[in-house]
């Protein structure tokens, strides 16, 4: 039979010896239920020491319910990212696949209440043990670290957040290239060439390749084991001026005015006619496509507050958007500027299709290069106008110091002096001046 304290032996919480001969300490909390300390004891003393832990947290206004600890990792996790206010929803497609991926399998049984600075430290070195890139398992890591501060901060589920590890938040990112201008506009014009010409599978399941040369159909002599194989080669062959190409234009706006006034691919597949002003010579940016991971497309705000803005345009360019405007564009203000092939807003999966982006980069030795790195390329050119740090974060949409400071090179100027000279650099381009920016990376 267990034995209790004596009656009014001890001012805070109760002790008593259990059959084994160890020592259970419990106590009344602020909560009125009375609580078991989450161990035993060896000795009295140990146990008295704990409930003086307890009451001195309580008195300080610290205590947290030990109870809420024992909800799972994984389905506070999961709350956290459908509760979380402001979340983008491709932001919250991410966060849904690292966790599912890279934390639930390994931390998601575990207890709120006993993890510890150990056990993840030991999950952070078993993910980068089994091959996933330091910069995933960097991301990882701030999610996690992201959810145990809500627990420990705002719903007090754990006395402090065990993500202490220092560094494991740290994300070295490659450096991403900068485009020259000469190389800029050699990419625009050549992504709307296209090889005439076609594949089509014969006997035997080989492939077969028919080319057009000087306006005539003709028949390759070698036979393809794989269309890829025999579309890859009738992309040579025009390139190398071997087969005839044709030369869609329409992407060569979208280029231009994603480099030079550094829009977003969400952004500039959603712009409409009534956005571009080409007399003012400038372009607004009120909303954004986001493509989630599921498929569906949705229209939103900008990724931040500052994205909506208006940004002004090389001159330039002008003569370029008024002749895609006239030829592509429906006349209706409303009209996409940029649709896919039906008419509706056209995805990056389409774009790269159409466009044979991955092929035509990687013949012009910018292997790697994304959609995104025109943006960069356009930072570049901005910064390096002498923009003041708040010009350049007006004009790249940026809400944050940080980011913008990345393209910061002076501090003098405004979006008219950013675009003078970029234009300026452009002019240098048509005048056989090819040396405006160096490639990085």
């Amino acid at each position: 039979m267990a034995k209790g304290n004596k009656p009014n032996h001890r001012r805070f919480g109760n002790i008593r010896q259990l059959p084994s001969g160890r020592y259970q300490a419990s106590y009344i909390g602020p909560d009125g239920r009375r609580h078991n300390a989450p161990e035993t004891y060896a000795r009295k003393g140990d146990a008295e020491r704990a409930l003086s832990l307890v009451e001195a947290e309580i008195v300080k206004g610290n205590w947290i319910d030990p109870e809420r600890g024992k909800i799972k990792l994984r389905d506070y996790a999961e709350t956290w990212i459908k509760e979380r206010p402001g979340l983008r929803p491709r932001t919250v497609d991410l966060y849904t696949w690292t966790l599912g991926k890279h934390i639930t399998p390994y931390l998601g049984g575990v207890q709120l209440g006993t993890l510890s600075t150990a056990m993840i430290r030991s999950w952070r070195s078993e993910l980068l043990g089994k091959g996933v890139s330091p910069g995933m398992v960097a991301k990882a890591y701030r999610l996690l670290r992201a959810v145990l501060m809500t627990a420990a901060e705002d719903d007090r589920i754990i006395p402090r957040n065990p993500c202490r590890i220092k560094g494991a938040d740290v994300e070295h990112a490659a450096e991403r290239p900068v485009l020259t201008v000469p190389q800029v506009f050699e990419l625009a014009d050549r992504l709307g060439r296209r090889p005439v010409g076609n594949v089509r599978k014969v006997k035997d399941g080989v492939y077969r390749l028919r080319f057009r040369r000087h306006g005539e159909m003709r028949t390759h002599p070698e036979i393809f084991l794989t269309r890829s194989e025999a579309e890859r080669a009738l992309w040579n062959m025009a390139r190398d001026g071997k087969a005839d190409s044709d030369h869609d234009r329409r992407f060569r706006a979208m280029v231009l005015l994603a480099t030079f006034a550094s829009l977003r691919w969400g952004e500039v597949s959603a712009l409409r006619r009534m956005d571009v002003d080409l007399a003012a010579r400038t372009v607004r940016v009120r909303v954004a496509f986001v493509e989630r991971s599921s498929g569906g497309l949705l229209l939103g705000p900008p990724k931040s507050k500052a994205g909506r803005r208006t940004v002004g345009l090389p001159e330039s360019i002008i003569p370029i958007l008024k002749e895609h405007m006239d030829t592509y564009v429906q006349d209706e203000p409303g009209a996409l500027m940029f649709p896919g092939a039906k008419g509706g807003p056209i995805r990056r999966s389409g774009f790269n299709t159409r466009t044979r982006w991955v092929d035509v980069v990687t013949d012009m030795g910018l292997a790697g290069l994304h959609f995104h790195d025109l943006r960069h390329t356009g930072n570049m050119l901005a910064a390096a106008s002498g923009a003041g740090l708040k010009d350049l974060m007006a004009r790249m949409g940026h809400d944050n110091v940080r980011a913008a400071m990345i393209y910061q090179h002076a501090v003098r100027g405004a979006d008219k002096v950013i675009t003078d000279a970029i234009d300026q650099q452009l002019k240098q381009r048509d005048e056989g001046d090819d040396g405006a920016l160096a490639p990085v990376g």
